[in-house]
């Protein structure tokens, strides 16, 4: 009687998870898979039909020619600095949320990581553009010091999308703050380490996990990013805008789904490379 029970049980629960996993099938998997066959597709150069015969021809072009390399290598280049900068403005913020504020200062300072989150991002992105404008609010409050706004460009960018994805870096630094031990915070301070080394040597290496996992958050979303870059970025390109120019301007679909396996690749080497520390193991 209790085999059939087990066996019932296990029946459920295949059925509970058939659902679930049958989406993640279609959305990403198929999709993928999708984006691969179209990247082997071609257009006519003279009709500017869509012909569906299996070419390298874009993926050749794309892992060839200087300008996608040059392309891939700034996106990537943003991508870490954003990353970096808000690892290290979400450090301190956490460890005060989760350590040091009392609970009704906690809640509120959780409304405020997530107040942000609450806003378009079009408005965010586009107040920033207010921001860096010449005679903008920076330009007025650097103008006092003999410095200006850094403008549009790739430091806006930066700027811009280190302020957008803050939050999802916050966030699980914060929830893996919450998880250290007060008593061995504690305990390194009963046996004479100072806060620098308290920090260094026991809050850190805890916290590597939810740093991994906020920095996979902030790396990837700036990975695959246009919209910044068109409002802020100036003349600085990215693989997003690439692959948007593509499919618009130059309705060349192919090129750019090939463009698009750019990042897709990027962000399997990165977690790939992560998976070796252990850290996703610890999540």
């Amino acid at each position: 009687m209790s085999s059939v029970l087990t066996r019932f049980a296990w029946m459920r629960l295949i059925l509970l998870l058939a659902a679930p996993l049958t989406w993640l099938v279609l959305i990403y998997i198929v999709a993928l898979a999708a984006l691969l066959v179209t990247a082997l597709w071609s257009v006519d150069s003279f009709t500017g039909e869509l012909s569906r015969s299996l070419t390298v021809d874009n993926l050749r072009e794309v892992a060839t020619e200087p300008l996608y390399r040059t392309v891939a290598l700034r996106t990537v280049g943003v991508a870490l600095l954003v990353t970096l900068i808000d690892v290290a403005i979400a450090l301190p913020i956490a460890f005060y949320m989760g350590k040091v504020a009392s609970p009704r200062a906690r809640r509120l300072l959780v409304v405020a990581v997530l107040t942000p989150l609450w806003a378009s991002y079009l408005v965010k992105a586009f107040a920033w553009r207010s921001l860096l404008s010449q005679d903008g609010l920076v330009d007025w409050a650097l103008g006092p010091i003999g410095l200006h706004t850094p403008g549009y460009g790739l430091t806006g960018v930066v700027i811009t999308q280190a302020y957008i994805w803050l939050p999802y870096v916050i966030l699980p630094i914060y929830a893996g703050m919450e998880r250290v031990p007060g008593s061995l915070i504690e305990a390194a301070g009963d046996l004479g380490a100072s806060t620098a080394t308290t920090l260094r040597t026991v809050v850190l290496p805890l916290l590597v996990p939810s740093i991994v996992a906020g920095s996979i958050f902030s790396f990837s979303l700036t990975l695959g990013d246009y919209i910044t870059v068109n409002i802020v970025g100036g003349a600085s390109q990215m693989l997003g805008n690439l692959v948007f120019t593509n499919v618009g301007a130059a309705n060349n679909l192919p090129l750019a789904a090939a463009i698009a396996l750019i990042p897709i690749v990027i962000m399997l080497g990165y977690l790939a490379a992560v998976r070796r520390t252990g850290a996703l193991d610890r999540l």
